[in-house]
């Protein structure tokens, strides 16, 4: 007997929808803290107060089994893969492009994991179904970034390119995990992972940024801590919570959520516009990732 397909109840639904708001509001969160915060020192902030938020939720809830030393070896790699370098990208290509469109570019993690995973495992290997999804991405990919990209890197450029950075390093992250991390609570690999984060990016921060002036305005001030315990300590909850309820692969339609919700925000926020390009090729990527989840054409086999 077959089991039973993982699927989208009206509570889970809204839980994905929150969780898209959330990390949507983290790109013009970036964006706020960035006019008064420096790259680094923003990321320090972020994954330092996440992660003492997070073991303090670990501790209160009296989660098990913690690190081993072994293990927390695996969780500061797993800190700089998932959370130092791509954040570290995010936020300075975000002072180069807009909002939305960093938001955008970031869905191409999803295309990049698949290559990445069917590299290195064997139960996830490249179909003609996925293929076909991952090439449709990257033509999407390549419509968003134009053809300017090629021959002329500004620092416009230069900012989408720093947001592909950071899709790649989610893909590492996203088979480090699998090959590393194993044994512990997802909670609790959370709140490792953004400690490790911490352990290498605060003294980064202090080393490139110097240390913190702590004067900064009341916007600045909110942006940090909705970077830390929002986006990233509560998100983290939140994206296990929805993982149990609808499964790995429900939970990736996040990816085409956050993209239009960072754009809605930094045109309220910002007055950012963006180009007819950037929608298009959005919905080439949305496309994409349709055709790597295979379960619409599946259904219109079926009914065929």
């Amino acid at each position: 007997m077959k089991p039973a397909q993982q699927s989208m109840n009206l509570l889970a639904w809204s839980l994905l929808l929150l969780l898209a708001v959330i990390w949507g509001g983290s790109y013009l969160s970036n964006r706020i803290a960035l006019d008064d915060v420096p790259v680094f020192t923003t990321v320090a902030f972020r994954v330092g107060g996440a992660a003492l938020a997070l073991w303090l939720f670990v501790l209160i809830r009296g989660l098990r089994p913690l690190p081993r030393f072994d293990q927390w070896l695996a969780l500061i790699g797993m800190g700089v893969f998932n959370n130092v370098i791509p954040f570290s990208l995010i936020v300075w290509g975000q002072q180069h492009i807009p909002t939305g469109l960093a938001a955008i570019l970031n869905a191409a993690t999803a295309l990049i994991t698949v290559l990445l995973a069917a590299l290195i495992f064997a139960d996830e290997r490249l179909t003609k179904g996925k293929a076909l999804g991952v090439l449709t991405g990257f033509v999407g990919v390549i419509i968003v970034i134009g053809p300017a990209v090629l021959h002329q890197f500004d620092l416009t450029a230069l900012g989408q390119l720093a947001m592909l950075g950071a899709a790649l390093f989610y893909a590492i992250s996203g088979c480090y995990a699998r090959l590393f991390l194993k044994g512990m609570s997802p909670v609790v690999q959370a709140a490792g992972t953004l400690a490790g984060a911490a352990l290498v990016m605060i003294p980064l921060a202090l080393w490139a940024d110097g240390w913190p002036t702590m004067d900064y305005g009341l916007p600045a001030w909110g942006a940090l801590a909705y970077l830390a315990l929002v986006s990233s300590a509560f998100a983290y909850v939140l994206f296990y919570k929805v993982l149990a309820l609808a499964g790995a692969g429900n939970l990736g339609l996040v990816t085409l959520l956050v993209g239009p919700v960072a754009a809605a925000m930094g045109a309220v926020a910002y007055g950012e516009t963006l180009p007819l390009r950037a929608w298009a090729g959005f919905a080439v990527i949305t496309l994409g990732l349709i055709l790597i989840d295979g379960r619409l054409a599946r259904r219109f086999g079926r009914s065929g």
